[in-house]
């Protein structure tokens, strides 16, 4: 089966404190695949979900459910069946224009905005084709940068459209910030909550593992040193992946031979929003590999960071949240769709609706 998987990356440091996310995608020819599904994301947690089978938007957290009446959940209801029939369309026009007749094909939109803890924001909107960079919004000029040669025809037409880029900018400098502030405060405790990682390093064969797990939010750095100094070459490093409790977890391995290994002290050291120390974790023999569950000992020890910058600027904030699952594909936002804006008070019915039109 063809599989889709779209990630949603903040780029930047951690000064970006919160976002908001949505993703349209519309598939044609894949087997057990919604033709369209529409997902929105604040920060790491899904908040609400439509697809073309049950075709209403619903909540996928308690604190958006409880503090949005019925009228705001009929109103992306409205949206996204409006978007559906919209992107369905664009599959179709985005495969003539590909010179492509049948086979499995997807058209994906990104849009949102963060907003830094210094007060300024992003905004970004772009599309995609069967998993890569399509067209997208440079905000700061209000025109569209085609990454395909085959969008030249899309970008004359929605350059020209100004009412519509108007509307956008006001959406994404305005609206779409009102909407995230008030979804992090619905979600605050959720949102905000910062629980520290468990640190365990174990050998097989000539790979030595650093297994990092329980730890929320999901921005993390982890490093390995030998003998003190910080090792680059044969590091893997692997993808933060979610627990079943909300927490995420990632393994990065170090290429080692087993002389290398008796000779020097090789430690795994990580950083983590939740705490203002280094965990420290040398690789000593016998160590193992985790048992059932993952579970391993607890950190050896802590050291406080060099003095620099904050904690935040050290870690970076990257976010991937895995919307759609059915492939091989991926495809991540780029920097380019990014735009400093200015934020001001506004209104409006729904969150996800930017008056998006192919």
């Amino acid at each position: 089966m063809y599989l889709v998987l779209v990630l949603f990356w903040s780029h930047g440091v951690s000064s970006v404190t919160h976002s908001l996310q949505y993703a349209y995608t519309g598939a044609l020819g894949i087997a057990e695949f919604p033709e369209f599904i529409a997902t929105g994301v604040v920060d790491d947690f899904p908040i609400m979900h439509y697809d073309s089978e049950r075709r209403r938007t619903e909540p996928r957290q308690e604190w958006m459910e409880r503090n949005l009446e019925t009228g705001y959940w009929e109103s992306e209801t409205a949206t996204s069946q409006n978007q559906e029939e919209l992107v369905k369309r664009d599959v179709k026009i985005a495969m003539e224009r590909y010179n492509h007749s049948d086979g499995a094909h997807t058209v994906q939109l990104m849009y949102g905005c963060e907003l830094d803890d210094d007060g300024s924001t992003r905004g970004f909107m772009q599309y995609g084709y069967d998993g890569e960079d399509h067209i997208v919004l440079d905000l700061e000029t209000m025109t569209w940068t085609t990454v395909q040669p085959q969008a030249a025809i899309t970008k004359q037409e929605w350059d020209s459209d100004r009412a519509r880029n108007a509307y956008l900018s006001d959406y994404f400098t305005q609206e779409c910030i009102e909407w995230l502030k008030q979804f992090v405060g619905f979600g605050r405790s959720s949102l905000e909550r910062k629980i520290p990682p468990e640190v365990s390093v174990f050998q097989k064969d000539s790979q030595v593992t650093c297994h990092v797990t329980g730890f929320f939010p999901r921005g993390i750095l982890v490093s390995w040193e030998r003998d003190g100094e910080e090792v680059y070459e044969g590091v893997r490093q692997g993808e933060i992946l979610p627990n079943e409790d909300g927490t995420f977890q990632m393994r990065s391995t170090l290429e080692v031979s087993p002389e290398e290994l008796q000779g020097h002290l090789y430690t795994c050291r990580v950083m983590h929003s939740s705490q203002d120390e280094w965990l420290i974790r040398p690789w000593e023999p016998n160590q193992g590999t985790p048992g059932p569950g993952g579970t391993l000992p607890p950190p050896s020890r802590r050291i406080a960071p060099p003095t620099g910058p904050p904690l935040g600027i050290i870690i970076g904030c990257v976010v991937a949240v895995m919307l759609l699952a059915a492939g091989v594909t991926v495809w991540k936002k780029s920097r380019t769709g990014y735009g400093k804006t200015n934020t001001s008070d506004t209104d409006s019915e729904n969150s996800s609706n930017p008056a998006m039109k192919a």
